[in-house]
């Protein structure tokens, strides 16, 4: 692009322009790239007698030439630093007014997260928790207004300093002691379950500098001409699926795909929907496949006891179970890649004490919205450094309920699925520790699934993987005790109640290095195995925090049984899947010559079937919630924000003050799906 002549223009350039030396100075290309701008210097090539004379020209006029271009050059970066800073405020005030409208239209909405998903007005009964918040927040807006109106002049017949002389000494005395206990207290536990953190990155560390990998004790390579002389024990394929209109067929199609001999593979289609139109969509994508060739069947309870447990428990009670040696495990959101048996069913040939073989998640829709880079942050750091560290050096963790191949005599052995809590992946996990089983993670091999996109499935998703293990808690108490997996949860109490109680109590205090240093470490550890989303570190922070009032809530009603302490909410999907799951047209001719799993359908077949047998999406509407417990707690931390502006706090103030906005944000659904 031509160097501008017209308003910020000047005669010098016009005379370069028309092919003039009057101007000397080093021409400036600006370079317009939407919303930034450039600018480029172009060197002139000078004619022989110009360079000759230049030569020749004394020291200062040499020194006033260069004075003179970087004047202008100078004056065209301003300019143009000018008019990026004007785009970056305007695009900040655009964000902001559609902020705005997103809060103002919840507001007016009213529906909160009490409201009943059918829209009546039935409301959940008053939560004990809620009011325990409330409590709070009306206790820190007394004191707030006790801390503004001591020192201002009042009438004489109030006798506002002897009450506040009083307040104080009762403070120190009595209210003080017990606060500063329990903060010393969570901060015992945050500095353990830190340090836990630092030896588990340590652990990562050494597992990465060492390459440790598991590996099978004695691998079988398949023989290219005899399928039957290669490794390929008999496996049972189940996926257990409820109302799971969005993602039947793309799970179905992924695991009819797996690389693995038809005969010594048999799938189970376990669904639990209580819709018609889902269980016909269902059976009939069952036939599709059946009429392929796949070894598949289609099982349908028409009493949901048990939930997931309990499907799984009616499977395997099926007569044909006995001729399998392994089960897999796939949850109706999972797509595994065909070669997922061929990666983890070796590790199990001549290690008879191994009875799990788990892989890890990775999320089709991870960069989806906030709430979704933040999930993926979590369990990054979940299987990359607690699962895998635990496995290397432990042979335990916890099974994550999917992706995972069972030796069934193991299952057997460990009494089998039980309808007792709400996790049973965790159920079954710790029983098989107990009798002695091993576990292996296996970092490399992937199973692709969805992350929830709103942040009502999120929360409800949450509520019950926090709700589940308190249940079991109380179910296994002496055998975990024993076993030392009790892991202690501080967030809420720490970093929600005390902390904001500390600014109207200012004789029990928390240091800054645990309300700023420990956290911000912590959250720089958990956001490594996911290096790209290092831009969200702060959000992660604050977002984790902000969690913890769910995740309290449900370990409170697992533990006594309270509320919807046994309720199990399907996870809301969206159908998404990545676009080579059935581009594999190799591995479809090599299972074709090898009598290997159902053939590979061509993807521009297999899209074109999914589009004709799209459902319609259910008539009920969707609705951005007001989340009550996150509202009250963001209007109690920024009470503690104002107090603590009052007696100049800054590093608790600004802890405060983005943590009330992130409660507030996350109240009013501001975070994930929006819903129009």
């Amino acid at each position: 692009m031509a160097p501008w002549s017209g308003l910020w223009g000047s005669s010098a350039n016009a005379a370069v322009l028309a092919g003039g030396g009057a101007y000397r100075g080093t021409p400036v290309v600006v370079k317009m790239e939407n919303p930034s701008w450039s600018i480029s210097e172009i060197e002139v090539e000078e004619h022989e007698e110009e360079q000759e004379e230049e030569e020749d020209e004394d020291v200062s006029a040499s020194r006033r030439r260069g004075r003179r271009k970087n004047a202008k050059q100078i004056t065209w970066v301003l300019l143009l630093k000018a008019h990026r800073t004007a785009g970056f405020l305007a695009r900040l005030a655009s964000a902001a007014v559609a902020l705005a409208g997103a809060a103002r239209r919840r507001v007016a909405a009213g529906r909160t997260d009490s409201d009943s998903d059918s829209g009546s007005a039935a409301s959940a009964p008053r939560s004990p928790f809620h009011a325990f918040i409330k409590a709070c927040l009306a206790l820190s807006l007394l004191l707030l207004a006790v801390d503004l109106v001591n020192g201002r002049p009042l009438p004489a017949a109030v006798s506002f300093a002897s009450l506040h002389s009083s307040w104080v000494r009762f403070r120190a005395a009595y209210v003080a002691p017990p606060l500063q206990l329990l903060a010393d207290a969570c901060v015992v536990l945050f500095l353990v379950q830190s340090a836990d953190r630092i030896v588990q990155s340590l652990g990562c560390f050494y597992i990465r500098l060492r390459r440790i990998k598991p590996k099978p004790v004695s691998p079988a390579l398949p023989d290219e001409e005899d399928p039957s002389a290669g490794y390929y024990p008999m496996v049972l394929v189940q996926i257990p699926m409820c109302n799971e209109k969005e993602v039947y067929q793309q799970s179905i199609a992924a695991v009819c795909n797996l690389d693995w001999p038809r005969s010594n593979l048999m799938v189970q289609v376990l669904d639990d929907s209580d819709d018609l139109v889902t269980q016909a969509l269902i059976t009939e994508e069952v036939e599709k496949w059946q009429q392929t060739g796949a070894r598949i069947v289609y099982r349908h309870r028409v009493l949901r006891e048990g939930y997931k447990a309990g499907n799984l428990k009616s499977a395997m009670s099926c007569s044909y179970v006995k001729d399998y040696e392994f089960v897999a495990i796939f949850d109706a959101d999972f797509q595994p890649y065909p070669d997922f048996l061929k990666r983890t069913v070796p590790h199990f040939k001549g290690n008879e004490d191994l009875g799990l073989v788990q892989a890890r998640w990775s999320f089709v829709n991870k960069d989806e919205n906030l709430l979704t880079r933040l999930q993926n942050i979590n369990l990054s750091f979940h299987f990359e450094v607690e699962q895998q560290v635990n496995g290397v050096f432990i042979n335990f963790f916890g099974f994550n309920g999917t992706a995972g191949v069972w030796r069934i005599k193991a299952l057997e052995d460990s009494g089998g699925w039980m309808e007792r809590t709400t996790v049973e992946d965790m159920d079954i996990a710790v029983r098989a520790h107990l009798k002695g089983w091993k576990f292996v993670f296996l970092n490399d091999v992937e199973c692709q699934c969805e992350l929830p996109e709103s942040y009502e499935a999120y929360r409800k998703q949450q509520h019950r993987w926090h709700s589940g293990p308190m249940q079991l808690f109380r179910l296994c108490l002496p055998d975990i005790i024993r076993c030392k997996l009790i892991l202690p949860f501080y967030s809420f109490t720490l970093f929600c109640i005390i902390l904001p109680m500390t600014m109207f109590v200012p004789e029990a205090e928390l240091p800054d290095w645990v309300v700023c240093y420990i956290p911000a470490l912590m959250s720089f550890l958990n956001i490594l195995p996911a290096p790209k989303s290092f831009p969200f570190i702060i959000p992660y922070l604050l977002f984790e925090n902000t969690m913890s009032v769910t995740k309290f809530n449900a370990m409170i009603s697992g533990l006594f049984q309270l509320g919807r302490a046994y309720e199990w909410v399907v996870t809301k999907k969206s159908g998404r899947s990545a676009e080579t799951d059935f581009m594999l047209s190799s591995a479809n001719e090599r299972n074709q010559h090898k009598g290997f799993s159902t053939p590979i359908l061509a993807a521009s077949t297999m899209k074109e079937q999914s589009m004709s047998k799209q459902p319609r999406k259910e008539s009920g509407k969707k609705y951005n919630r007001i989340y009550k417990k996150e509202l009250t707690l963001s209007l109690l931390l920024l009470t503690a924000a104002a107090r603590s502006l009052l007696s100049k706090q800054g590093m608790h103030f600004y802890f405060l003050l983005f943590q009330g906005i992130s409660f507030l944000m996350v109240g009013l659904d501001l975070i994930g799906e929006d819903v129009k």
